[in-house]
């Protein structure tokens, strides 16, 4: 997130209700938005152009360094970022933007949710990226991430950014804390399914550190859980199955079981008090694609480094996230912005970004590249090993054109279990007439 993305992510829908953690620019209100630069506008009488990227979540480009190494290379080019942590947001108000409502960024993020909608139904709102040269790139990418992002008449609507395999990040301290062994090995032992992962949790529980939950978020398990999925709530066809999909049942009833054994802490992912549990300790584990690694950096601070680790998820795979980057047919600078999107989007920067960033490449070139990476903050963790293994088993996913909003409709019930104590029977059936009443 992206992302993942996550990553994002990871954020959220996914204004008014997604989670997900992943990820629309300009848009929310200014208390939502970033801006980069002090610098606006297209462009000034010396020539230099001022191109606005709107994101969701964190990308990373910014911490990483990118927009400034692009800017050194490119002196007539300033780079202007607008971002919104969540997703949810982002998305709606980039809808009303590319509907008419104008101030639209050069380039725009689009969470992974949301790419087949793109291709889809809103392919005439983008610009066809081939026409810039985007068909030399493709064939570099993981043939699903390109695919879901080509049109049935071979246009490219964005280019892909990261994918989210799967992870368990962790506080060792306070695994250590409540008596449990801190060996990223074991605990990958322990946990090889998402039923001994929450009996590890009931272990914590039982002797947790004050202020501890074992999890962050039970939302946060379930996107984890439908990430090992080959299709979750559309079939290869185009038809909606989430109803009938045993995959996606189970995925909501045993993360309603973690919220009824009170393993979590009840905070909804990309929040202001989620952000502040990282440095608090209010958590133990989260649920990691690897887009998080960069998330929990920058939200734990300088002094958690080491406290973190990494270890195998449940099940050994799984995707959550990841991100594409595009161009909307209103866009002031496209080739411009084209030269920057590939740039970004290149199997250098995708190295980069996975190095500094957690970010997990979803160019193959990249991938090879960064399979001895090791984390510091996290332990000298094998990050580059453990995600890569992980996106080798990734399966290949069946993605629908409202994947994110029926996502963001589960989540919210879910959340209605954690929170409010909704039983998940009522809960179930809450978020099947809110997916009815979203899809319309």
């Amino acid at each position: 997130m992206p992302t993942p993305h996550p990553r994002r992510r990871a954020i959220a829908a996914l204004c008014a209700t997604l989670l997900a953690g992943s990820l629309l620019a300009a848009c929310g209100s200014d208390d939502d938005k970033t801006d980069s630069t002090a610098n606006g506008g297209a462009g000034d009488s010396n020539g230099q152009i001022t191109l606005s990227v709107g994101l969701f979540g964190s990308f990373g480009f910014e911490e990483a360094g990118l927009y400034a190494a692009y800017e050194q290379a490119h002196p007539n080019i300033k780079i202007r970022q607008n971002s919104v942590q969540k997703e949810e947001v982002y998305w709606p108000a980039l809808q009303t933007r590319l509907g008419g409502g104008g101030d639209l960024d050069d380039i725009q993020g689009i969470e992974v949710g949301r790419i087949v909608d793109v291709a889809t139904n809103q392919s005439d709102k983008w610009l066809d990226l081939n026409q810039f040269g985007a068909q030399t790139q493709t064939g570099d990418y993981l043939p699903w991430k390109t695919k879901a992002a080509t049109t049935k008449d071979g246009k490219v609507v964005g280019m892909g950014t990261d994918v989210g395999p799967m992870a368990i990040c962790y506080r060792t301290d306070l695994f250590q804390q409540a008596g449990l062994p801190t060996d990223r090995a074991e605990l990958a032992k322990r946990w090889s399914t998402w039923d001994g992962y929450l009996e590890v949790g009931r272990q914590f529980a039982a002797n947790a550190p004050k202020g501890s939950a074992f999890m962050d978020s039970v939302t946060g398990m379930y996107n984890a859980m439908i990430g090992q999925q080959p299709t979750s709530y559309y079939d290869a066809g185009g038809k909606l199955i989430y109803d009938t999909n045993p995959s996606v049942k189970n995925a909501f009833d045993t993360a309603s079981r973690a919220a009824q054994d009170k393993l979590s802490a009840k905070l909804v992912q990309f929040q202001t008090d989620w952000d502040q549990a990282f440095a608090k300790g209010g958590f133990a584990t989260i649920s990691c694609p690897s887009w998080m690694i960069g998330y929990i950096k920058e939200k734990s601070g300088d002094g958690m480094g080491g406290k973190w680790d990494v270890a195998q998820a449940p099940g050994a795979t799984g995707n959550w996230g990841g991100a594409y980057l595009a161009i909307p047919k209103g866009a002031k600078h496209a080739k411009e912005a084209y030269d920057l999107l590939q740039w970004l989007t290149a199997p250098e920067q995708q190295k980069t970004l996975f190095e500094k960033r957690g970010s997990f490449p979803s160019r193959t070139s990249a991938i090879s590249q960064v399979s001895g990476t090791t984390d510091p903050y996290f332990n000298n963790a094998p990050i580059g090993q453990i995600f890569g293994q992980a996106a080798q088993a990734m399966p290949v996913q069946t993605l629908g054109v409202r994947d994110g909003d029926i996502k963001v409709s589960i989540q919210n019930a879910l959340n209605s279990v954690e929170a409010q104590g909704v039983k998940p029977d009522d809960a179930w059936k809450d978020a099947k007439a809110s997916v009815k009443a979203a899809l319309g």
